[in-house]
């Protein structure tokens, strides 16, 4: 392990010391914001420095091990010993490095996953359908609760647009690498001579803002209407103008959520959504001016780039940014996207472990 590595967990030893003496005074109580804070950073740090004295514990069993090479009854012994320990030290260093990977903030939160269909007319729209089906499939089988917020649906009966909540532990941080331009390669079911069509769809994964963080939204900048929701619903929808649209007039994002029961619930959760969209375009912004000087690996999730390419006549699915191809786009449609985003998570932990390398040389 490289001394600036030594360093920085020693400091962190030191730092756990001053945790544990801060929540070992009961006083740090009586501010329950501090203090879920202060034990949180106490429960990541002292996993790390956990791990760390592991790691120093299999240095020294390793030179005690090799001491016992000079005696012919213990060679043997010694032998095993070095190659388990060596084993365990390589290990625990990639470990190690990778935990000091800075996290981002937004990882642990919710998240509004936005599917839009694009090129293709009617196909674009049955792929934005199979896309969203995929989608609720993968967040069941994570334990995820979903809700969709407002969907236009098309003739025959995909999605022109379609925007759900998802709840649960580590949304954002699984399903942020979607983002971007989806395109479906396969012989759509209008399509009569058995032709092979291309046609699109983006996709938009924007974390749930912090009610402490959330954009403050002017009330002079909006426009609310209210309007009868449409599609499937039952006779509440026809008599009722409780669907809501919100315009925030000073950039033009819009909003609307037509699923809940009342006016009010769903002019909360547009504006949820309309946070959520003012706060992706500034991290957006923010993206581009840092791609200008550092290509990202994995892309700047910009909704424009062709991040991955469903080609159902070979079972075949790319993931462009990494060259990731798998042949089960069966299991993937069906919501086991693991393979896909496990690659995604490990190349973007590949990347930044090669920037903190290349910052400590």
């Amino acid at each position: 392990m490289k001394d600036s590595l030594r360093q920085q967990f020693d400091r962190l030893g030191f730092r756990l010391a001053e945790l544990d003496a801060l929540l070992a005074d009961g006083s740090i109580a009586a501010d329950m914001k501090r203090y879920r804070a202060v034990t949180k950073e106490q429960s990541e740090v002292s996993g790390l420095v956990e791990r760390y004295r592991r790691y120093q514990q299999h240095e020294a069993d390793l030179a005690a091990a090799r001491d016992w090479l000079g005696d012919p009854e213990m060679a043997d012994m010694a032998r095993e010993e070095i190659a388990a320990n060596e084993a365990a030290l390589v290990a625990l260093d990639t470990e190690l490095q990778l935990a000091l990977i800075p996290k981002d903030p937004d990882d642990e939160r919710n998240a509004f996953l936005e599917i839009r269909a694009g090129t293709g007319g009617d196909e674009s729209a049955l792929f934005a359908a199979d896309l969203a089906r995929m989608y609720l499939r993968f967040a069941e089988r994570q334990g995820w609760r979903t809700e969709i917020l407002s969907e236009n649906v098309s003739d025959l009966g995909g999605y022109k647009e379609l925007v759900v909540r998802v709840e649960g532990d580590d949304v954002y941080g699984r399903l942020k690498f979607e983002s971007g331009g989806h395109r479906v390669q396969r012989v759509p079911a209008t399509e009569t001579q058995g032709r092979i069509h291309t046609s699109a769809c983006t996709v938009a994964v924007m974390p749930e803002p912090d009610e402490a963080a959330a954009v403050t939204l002017n009330p002079a900048d909006l426009r609310i209407d209210t309007f009868r929701a449409s599609g499937a619903g039952g006779q509440h929808i026809n008599k009722t103008d409780s669907a809501v649209r919100v315009v925030h007039l000073p950039t033009g994002i819009v909003a609307e959520c037509q699923d809940g029961r009342s006016q009010h619930s769903n002019k909360a959760k547009a504006l949820q959504v309309l946070q959520a969209r003012i706060q992706e375009k500034e991290r957006s912004e923010r993206a581009a001016k840092e791609a200008a000087t550092r290509k990202s690996l994995i892309g700047s999730g910009d909704r424009s780039d062709r991040i991955r390419t469903y080609n159902f006549p070979q079972g075949r699915l790319t993931d462009h940014r990494i060259n990731l191809t798998l042949y089960k786009l069966g299991q993937i449609m069906d919501g086991d996207l693991d393979d896909v985003i496990q690659g995604l998570m490990a190349a973007q932990a590949a990347e930044q472990l090669a920037e903190l390398e290349a910052g400590r040389t």
